[in-house]
């Protein structure tokens, strides 16, 4: 849904693939006292004291609530590709 958002902003395909690149390598174990988990890879969710992780998730919700709209049109999310409204 984010890749959809950003190009749906028009957000430039160098932009959109450092932050692929950035968000793919999100990690995280945990530790006690006397044990440590081993990495796990994280697919999901926003990132604790990410800038850019809060404006991603709002530019994704975004799309999904102009579909919701009572008027929406399907959004063109260019090369001939439309989503449709989630309302009729």
């Amino acid at each position: 849904m984010i890749q959809l958002a950003l190009r749906m902003y028009h957000v430039p395909e160098d932009i959109q693939v450092m932050l692929d690149d950035y968000f793919s390598g999100f990690r995280m174990r945990f530790s006690t006292y006397s044990y440590t988990t081993d990495w796990i890879n994280l697919e999901t969710g926003i990132a604790m004291r990410c800038t850019i992780s809060p404006i991603l998730f709002a530019m994704a919700l975004e799309v999904i609530l102009k579909a919701a709209e009572d008027s929406a049109r399907p959004a063109n999310l260019g090369d001939g590709c439309y989503m449709p409204p989630l309302k009729p």
